[in-house]
């Protein structure tokens, strides 16, 4: 019957006995707890565990830092030049149904000696990852470039028990200029070239061919600021020296060249940056006629580290 409260089932039994006001719940859980925490101290928020990374290796020496993705260095000709230079390449790539010519065959020869991995893929693919580049079929991977820490350079010449010589390169943006000075560098003993993160030439393929084969037996380093590595060079004991067309001592009367020296380079025509130029403790000039304004950066080094050896020797 309808609305028979004794009727069996009548009722909906609850197994939570139901109780009379909030005797105070709604008030406390509106009290507040305190202040939100930070990010870096709530130990699951990721600005927490980069913190925690941080201090972990705050206390270690910086490791090397790599120049960012890899780089294709497509078509035929600058593949076969890439091998030749000892590039370091880490994959060939040859499009399906590629006409086989000369230059493909000894691609694929310097790829066997060298022990680089030969994947055959379609045009279209090749197009997707040299990003549209003109390949002719054939493209070459090579790995970003591991640069060092500029502290490294100091450490080689200490193990090696010599006076350091690096070469540093202000403004230089061509990657050919970047490498005949790698080069250069290399030829002459010095410990390392130190490039700027920013504005400048990096270790490109185009920087690695020109260098001969040379980056893979020197270190390049990057700087964040490089008038500030400077005067860290300075304070660890080295005399920093930029080449200037108007400098103050000929190169061929620099008598400081047996010590350790920091050797600075700028680019052609626009010189040494005003802030590098006031770090250097001297100005030294290479001597030219005929009117000759400046040298490229790679010619400038290679004269300068010419004339350092000589005085070392």
């Amino acid at each position: 019957m309808a609305g028979n409260s004794q009727r069996k089932g009548s009722i909906r039994k609850s197994a939570k006995k139901p109780t009379v006001g909030s005797g105070g719940q709604v008030r406390r859980g509106l009290e507040g707890r305190g202040p939100t925490p930070k990010a870096k101290d709530r130990p699951y928020h990721q600005a927490h565990k980069r913190a925690k990374q941080t201090s972990r290796t705050s206390t270690t020496k910086p490791k090397r830092r790599g120049g960012g993705d890899s780089e294709w260095v497509a078509g035929r000709n600058a593949v076969v030049e890439a091998l030749r230079e000892g590039v370091p390449v880490t994959g060939l790539y040859v499009a399906e149904g590629a006409e086989r010519d000369a230059r493909l065959r000894e691609a694929f020869k310097l790829a066997a000696e060298g022990g680089v991995s030969l994947l055959e893929v379609g045009r279209g693919e090749l197009d997707r990852m040299t990003n549209g580049a003109v390949h002719q079929g054939l493209a070459a991977r090579i790995p970003a470039y591991e640069y060092a820490h500029p502290h490294d350079l100091i450490d080689l010449a200490t193990q090696a028990g010599e006076p350091p010589l690096i070469v540093a390169l202000d403004q230089i943006t061509d990657p050919r200029n970047l490498g005949a000075a790698v080069h250069s560098a290399a030829a002459f003993g010095a410990h390392g070239v130190v490039i700027p993160e920013r504005r400048a030439a990096g270790m490109t393929a185009a920087a690695w061919k020109t260098s001969a084969g040379a980056a893979a037996r020197i270190p390049v380093a990057q700087a964040g600021n490089l008038v500030r590595t400077l005067t860290d060079y300075q304070e660890a004991g080295c005399m920093v020296v930029g080449l200037a067309a108007d400098g103050d001592v000929d190169l061929t009367r620099f008598e400081l060249a047996e010590g350790p020296l920091v050797l600075v380079v700028g680019a052609e025509g626009g010189g040494l940056s005003r802030l590098v130029s006031e770090t250097c403790d001297q100005l030294v000039s290479i001597p030219m006629v005929n009117q000759v304004e400046s040298l490229n950066a790679g010619v400038a080094a290679s004269v300068a580290l010419y004339a350092i050896a000589r005085a070392r020797a």
